[in-house]
């Protein structure tokens, strides 16, 4: 009997050179997703400066913070189809583009309709970004090196995070809030022009010898194509849609409310909360990492791939949960940021690991759209949380206890849903998504 083998191309020294590369794209996918994210917090930053200038309340506020994540969330579902069928170079391009030129528009917004439609287009226009990255990792990385990758590819928001408050503030008081918004568009018009001309996929030789056999797979996963809409039919895709609703909707609390909270709960000044909100933010960036890292070190010792990655998604949730609990009853202030960056960080170790999770239980052809799925339910999260978060400091005063109290209670269900309901991928190669 006769036994076919695939041997792995041989590559020359340049050739493997080349494969070196994809590093330096992951590098650059950090200092996308960081400018990216600046964008994302300028109205954050803004808040207070804006509410005066419009005169408005802490709900109608809300409302407009929440503004981005509706058709964010709405818009990463196609956003997932059209970066699995044009790739990830035309889509990031094309999303660092758009959203570049509607934060530009934004700075000559006059009323609060206007804030409101160009936080809207924000959303539309940055939903491809995380799905392309996800789609550059599952081309230029087998699945043992994923998790970090796409982790440090996560980093940029949290560094956005963290540089933000600081440097945003600064741009706010020395060019008002108007020249903030047009420095933070032209910097995306530079990521998109560079990334068109740095961005490739690798050649078949390279995909052999970064992937093996794994390469040999996506081929046949490619050809066995399964329907977007089926991903909807399976029991995980469910419950990572309500794991993540439930961990970003406390992540979006901070990104929205924290320099607010700082100023009006704990009576710090504009100057003073642009810097102590970016504590908990440079702890997120830590979290991001180390989730990479331990899910990488699980798989190397042997664990299976999705409990590696579950495991930093299900711990990192439950540590949040514990972090962010107490701060509803803390009166003193350091021990509250103390236990907010705690929060923070631990709310950030599931991240990287979350989109990863959406490489391994899809085939190659639905990663893409699985992962944007996902980032569909979180962003419901998003976009929920300024609005409730509003409502209830509207009708309390000011109070932030229940504020915390749901941002808790949900990490718990995200905690919950991936550790309980998120199964293994099937053994059959044919089939999109772990069975019921």
């Amino acid at each position: 009997m006769s036994q076919t083998t695939t041997e792995a191309p041989v590559l020359s020294k340049a050739e493997k050179k080349t494969v070196r590369i994809r590093w330096f794209l992951v590098g650059f996918l950090i200092l996308g997703g960081v400018v990216n994210y600046l964008d994302r917090s300028t109205l954050s930053v803004a808040n207070t400066t804006i509410a005066q200038e419009f005169h408005l309340d802490a709900l109608q506020m809300g409302l407009l913070l929440s503004a981005f994540s509706w058709p964010y969330a709405i818009a990463n579902l196609p956003a997932g189809y059209l970066v699995d069928k044009f790739g990830p170079k035309k889509m990031f391009a094309f999303a660092a583009g758009a959203w570049s030129l509607v934060s530009i528009v934004t700075a000559a917004a006059n009323s609060f309709g206007f804030l409101y439609a160009a936080r809207v287009a924000l959303g539309i226009a940055e939903s491809p970004f995380f799905t392309s990255a996800l789609k550059v990792n599952e081309r230029w990385f087998n699945k043992k090196e994923r998790a970090l990758p796409v982790s440090l590819v996560n980093t940029g928001s949290q560094i956005a995070n963290a540089i933000a408050p600081p440097l945003l503030t600064f741009l706010l008081l020395t060019m008002s809030w108007r020249g903030m918004f047009i420095i933070v568009g032209v910097l995306g018009v530079v990521i998109a022009l560079v990334w068109l001309r740095i961005y490739r996929d690798p050649t078949l030789k390279e995909q052999a010898l970064i992937k093996g056999a794994e390469a040999e797979a996506r081929i046949v996963a490619t050809k066995e194509k399964v329907g977007w809409g089926q991903l909807f039919k399976y029991r995980n895709t469910w419950f990572m849609i309500l794991g993540a609703f439930g961990i970003f909707y406390t992540v979006w609390v901070y990104l929205t409310w924290l320099p607010s909270y700082l100023q009006t709960a704990r009576g710090f000044s504009l100057a003073e909360s642009g810097w102590l909100a970016s504590l908990p933010f440079l702890c997120g960036i830590i979290g991001v990492i180390f989730g990479g890292w331990l899910s990488g070190r699980l798989v190397g010792r042997g664990v299976n791939t999705v409990r590696a990655r579950k495991i930093p998604i299900v711990g990192g949730a439950l540590l949040a949960a514990a972090a962010v609990l107490p701060v509803a009853y803390v009166d003193n202030t350091a021990l509250a940021i103390v236990l907010l960056s705690v929060g923070y960080f631990a709310s950030q170790v599931p991240i990287g690991c979350l989109w990863t999770l959406a490489s391994d239980v899809a085939p190659s052809n639905q990663v893409a759209s699985l992962g944007a799925i996902q980032n569909f339910g979180g962003f419901i999260g998003a976009a929920v949380a300024p609005v409730v978060t509003g409502a209830i400091l509207a009708s309390t005063g000011g109070n932030y206890t229940l504020v915390f109290l749901i941002g808790g209670v949900l990490l718990l269900v995200g905690a919950l849903s991936y550790g309980l309901f998120v199964k293994e991928r099937p053994v059959a190669p044919n089939e999109p998504v772990a069975t019921a």
